[in-house]
């Protein structure tokens, strides 16, 4: 344990430097950011589910990775172009409500006049994808553009709303000293917002497996999100003018390591410059990417299963609910352990867990996913389906997998962004959580779609012993860049007061 580590672990004593390393007259700050970060995960569980169950069992599985590559990326492009415009232009709080609003506007456009006439608005390419085999899952994405639009939404609101609009917030107002011991806190109290968010979805679309009963609880369950987002804002509001102005809680100069320098705002053009010339944000990008291919080679192969296995929107959207309750009530176990990894340990220890639980569990699920017929004698007396294990079991794979993620990769992540200086820390974050973050997302779908493309007819499942060897490569290379990142952190805060285990 480093000295800064053992001089911390002296404020509290016994249960409370395990459960509770928060100073009371640190409350009035840390309370409304962590609620701030509950109701964005709420809506970001809810929205991962439903947008799920939208698209794949009128589709299939394999349309994801074509929504990721061909649609999710160009717009989180498109989104990052607006954001460091806007950036130069808004203040703080102006950007957070008008990034807020925006969301918010179209889930109110979406449940009230997309999904209702998406019928008419529906063009019927039929004829066209018997005509352009190949062209199948962009001709899908077309025809079906309400719900994808739908989709891309759902996944910006998690690049942009967590990664990028809460973080960025958080890394402004928290130094080193405080983010060590309230970071795993955040992310602790938000995964009561992903068990809520699972047990609204397992409930509202337990009503029934009919159109009318999936309309209904879709429709509830926007009403929730919407609400969610007119809160986030509330807090945000409260923050600037009750805790802000208080230098306990936020002293700029001091949070900044340095007296800040007053510069000029750079141009677009010379903020990417900036940006991609920095070896530091590059191992930033290579975690992030190499999370997002990973996570998602895995996630395809067990959607497919997923929708071989279930009958309806609404049976597919309750086992997405589930998955959320699971991974969250998961996670607030990871984050008792994940927040005392942070304080005694380094930064490389804290961060490595994370990338070491990923490749150990998709190692398992691929090579059940391969060698599962092996087991069909040993089923065939059980009421399980085959399909049905490989279900549960890719179940399994991303409880573990994302409750270690949330507890130790987003706390050791963000760290690495505070010694930052300002044009880093804000457009250096913007493009690398929400391209970065997608190029990892769509890096996935890429080898897919191009595996996809090469063995015509062929389904995720089919070529899952090809994904399971390139996942292991991913992850491999993962642990790589946390290797060069904890170097480049532990040099880049040596001098700083607030320095943290090396």
């Amino acid at each position: 344990m480093s000295k800064a580590a053992k001089a911390q672990e002296a404020e509290f004593k016994g249960f409370r430097s395990i459960l509770w390393p928060i100073h009371n007259f640190e409350l009035k700050k840390f309370l409304p950011i962590a609620f701030m970060m509950l109701f964005i995960v709420f809506n970001y569980s809810t929205l991962r589910c439903t947008k799920d169950a939208l698209i794949v069992p009128l589709c299939g599985a394999e349309i994801i990775s074509a929504l990721k590559l061909f649609a999710v990326l160009p717009s989180a492009v498109i989104f990052m172009l607006v954001y460091s415009k806007l950036a130069n232009v808004l203040d703080r709080p102006k950007l957070f409500y008008s990034v807020t609003s925006f969301f918010a506007l179209y889930l109110v456009l979406f449940v009230s006049f997309l999904y209702p006439n998406r019928d008419a608005l529906h063009p019927d390419l039929t004829a066209v994808i018997a005509s352009w085999p190949r062209f199948r899952w962009l001709l899908l994405i077309a025809g079906n553009w309400t719900l994808s639009l739908f989709y891309i939404m759902a996944e910006l609101w998690g690049s942009v709303m967590i990664s990028l609009m809460f973080w960025q917030y958080a890394n402004e107002i928290t130094n080193l000293k405080e983010a060590r011991r309230f970071y795993s806190m955040f992310g602790f109290f938000s995964n009561f917002g992903a068990i809520a968010a699972g047990n609204l979805v397992v409930k509202l679309s337990s009503s029934g497996k009919n159109i009318a009963a999936w309309d209904s609880s879709l429709h509830s369950i926007m009403i929730f999100v919407i609400s969610s987002c007119v809160i986030i804002m509330c807090i945000y509001w409260w923050m600037e003018r009750n805790v802000l102005t208080d230098k306990r809680f936020y002293d700029p100069e001091a949070n900044a390591g340095k007296t800040k320098k007053k510069k000029a705002k750079m141009s677009l053009g010379e903020s990417f410059k900036y940006i991609f010339t920095s070896k530091y944000l590059g191992y930033i990008v290579l975690l992030i990417i190499c999370y997002g291919v990973s996570i998602n080679l895995v996630e395809g192969i067990w959607k497919d299963r997923m929708r071989a296995f279930c009958s309806h929107s609404t049976e597919y959207n309750a086992i997405m609910g589930r998955l959320q309750m699971y991974t969250g009530t998961a996670a607030l176990v990871m984050m008792l352990i994940g927040m005392n990894i942070v304080r005694r340990f380094s930064w490389f220890t804290s961060a490595v867990v994370t990338p070491v639980m990923i490749a150990v569990t998709g190692v398992l699920f691929f090579f059940f996913v391969v060698y599962g017929y092996l087991l069909d004698p040993m089923l065939a007396g059980l009421t399980i389906a085959p399909i049905g294990l490989a279900v549960y079991i890719g179940f399994a794979q991303n409880v573990l997998a994302k409750s270690t993620k949330y507890s130790l990769f987003d706390a050791t992540k963000e760290m690495s962004y505070i010694p930052l200086d300002d044009e880093l820390k804000i457009k250096g974050k913007a493009a690398v959580e929400v391209v970065g973050g997608r190029f990892g997302k769509s890096g996935g779908a890429a080898i897919q779609q191009l595996l996809l493309f090469l063995f015509p007819g062929w389904t995720l499942f089919d070529l899952s012993p090809i994904i399971g060897i390139v996942f292991l490569f991913v992850a491999c290379m993962w642990i790589v860049a946390v290797y060069g990142l904890s170097k480049q952190f532990a040099a880049i805060t040596a001098n700083r007061p607030d320095a943290i285990a090396k």
